[in-house]
């Protein structure tokens, strides 16, 4: 329990639905449609949807989504794959002709077909009970009336706003300038478009008049997207992937996504004695960066599409891990050299329900960096995601640009089990850390006992190339204590990441917790 002596916030508990998401109006929103009768499909597709309104810089319609989710009275994990594809015309060799290295991230060239309407509709068809108008009609009501920017929202808008281009600028700066705390933000040409979806459905998104000021507004600037590409997206229901760590059973959503690396990493943190470490020491800040070095150099190299990826079942053999957790030295660092994570921060938004059926929702949602690729379509202001910047122009690698592939994503549902009953479904935002987040999640509940609220809240880092970033939450001795081991150690400008997760006891009790890193909060009833 925490010392109510300090600053910090309570888990909360109830019996009948709990929402955990990160800004209130989005939980607050879930809760109301379990109160009025939907399941908890339905309540996390309108939360999401409508943390697009909230926090625009994370996600919106032009993005992607992952889920996993359990059905009622159900423990089988199912897994729903929405994220998109690029384009027929996507030509790799084609961009290193002119002289690219890697995907320009703020160019159509980095802008995938946007698969989370595709997703949300198809869950919501497959799942839901109150259907899709309910779901949207909260997200359509917010983008008319407006929402009031919240404090790390306005914090986020102010340090991604110079990526905005042309029509991205009109609808994402309010009076041309960058929003503050509490100036209302409206979003009137979205509303149509969700009010068009609500109606119509996919189509209405993927063809006619929509999809044309998508594709028109792309090709205008040089992109090969075209209306086929466009009608042809379909989600995918896809298997979880498994891990082991203590007592849990760790579900993770299959590569396109970066779920694999998760579990790499904790299969090498087995290898040591975190328990025996302090939680908020460098000895096991250390250990966890090194692996999380290896586990990405693991990523970068093999994960792409599933339908080009052939090393799954080498990164999740535990004897794979064992090779590499033999290579950390728990007194230096590893040699200079090592990929370890992309340097560029990405950004997304986590949700998860549970409701009185306890059907379990783990779900996010991203457009990848800070207003993705900062493009909007002419017309109806639909914000592009550049997920397409998740490729690599290596020639011949698995995840090497290409026709209708899937390039390799950094979100990842999660959901916990023990003795395969589902206990917890969770999920960490932050980009590139989202697979260090989840290990190190587990291992806060698992080697060190912490209740779920205090797991979000304890201090985080997170090594980024050859650079340890770590959160002022730890101490100035255990900043020198890395640099003492070879680390190079910043502070980062942003507290790392951000959580949610709700945990079901036994009793039927449901516990949510959400981190204090975001705005948001977990909701009850």
């Amino acid at each position: 329990m925490r010392d109510f002596h300090l600053p910090g916030r309570s888990a909360v508990y109830a019996t009948n639905g709990i929402c955990a998401t990160s800004h209130p109006l989005a939980a607050n929103v879930a809760v109301q449609i379990l109160e009025s009768g939907g399941n908890a499909m339905d309540a996390a597709i309108a939360g999401a949807v409508l943390l697009g309104i909230c926090e625009p810089q994370m996600t919106g319609i032009g993005g992607d989504c992952f889920a996993l989710f359990t059905a009622p009275g159900d423990d089988k994990v199912y897994a729903l794959n929405g994220s998109g594809r690029a384009p027929a015309g996507t030509d790799a060799a084609a961009l290193r002709a002119t002289g690219h290295s890697v995907i320009p991230p703020y160019d159509p060239a980095a802008i995938t077909v946007p698969g989370a309407v595709d997703a949300f509709c198809k869950l919501s068809k497959d799942w839901g009970k109150v259907g899709l108008k309910a779901s949207l009609a909260p997200a359509i009501h917010y983008a008319e009336a407006g929402v009031p920017v919240a404090p790390r929202v306005a914090k986020d808008w102010s340090q991604d706003y110079e990526k905005l281009q042309g029509r991205a600028k009109e609808s994402f700066l309010v009076g041309g300038k960058v929003p503050q705390v509490g100036t209302l933000f409206r979003a009137p040409d979205q509303a149509e478009v969700l009010r068009r979806i609500a109606m119509d459905g996919r189509e209405a998104f993927y063809e006619g008049e929509i999809a044309e000021d998508m594709v028109n507004t792309l090709r205008g600037m040089g992109g090969v997207h075209t209306l086929d590409d466009f009608a042809a997206t379909a989600c995918d229901y896809t298997t979880p992937i498994q891990g082991e760590y203590g007592n849990y059973e760790l579900f993770e959503h299959p590569p396109n996504g970066q779920g694999a690396t998760a579990v790499l990493i904790l299969n090498m943190l087995k290898h040591f004695d975190l328990a025996g470490m302090d939680p908020f020491g460098a000895e096991r800040l250390h250990i966890e960066a090194e692996a999380t070095k290896l586990g990405y150099d693991a990523r970068n190299r093999f994960l792409s599409d599933m339908d080009h990826m052939e090393r799954l079942e080498h990164m999740l053999a535990p004897e794979t891990a064992a090779k590499l957790a033999a290579l950390i030295d728990p007194k230096k660092v590893l040699p200079a050299g090592l990929p370890g994570a992309e340097q560029v921060h990405k950004d997304t938004i986590y949700i998860t329900v549970v409701d009185k059926d306890r059907m379990a929702v783990s779900l996010i949602y991203s457009i990848f960096h800070g207003f993705g690729s900062g493009i909007a379509s002419d017309k109806f202001g639909i914000l592009f995601q550049n997920r397409g910047s998740g490729f690599t122009l290596e020639e011949g690698h698995p995840n090497e640009a290409g026709p209708g592939k899937r390039p390799m994503h950094t979100i990842i549902p999660g959901i916990l089990q023990q003795n395969g009953k589902t206990v917890a479904p969770f999920g960490v935002m932050g980009g590139q850390y989202q697979s260090t987040g989840h290990a190190r999640f587990l291992s806060n509940i698992a080697d060190y006992g912490m209740d779920m609220q205090a797991a979000l809240d304890a201090p985080r880092a997170f090594v980024e190339g050859d650079i340890v970033k770590v959160e002022r939450g730890y101490s100035d001795a255990v900043r020198a204590e890395l640099s003492d081991l070879g680390h190079t150690v910043e502070i980062p400008d942003t507290a790392i990441g951000g959580a949610q997760v709700i945990k079901i006891h036994d009793n039927g009790t449901l516990e949510g917790a959400s981190d204090p890193r975001k705005d948001g909060c977990a909701i009850g009833y």
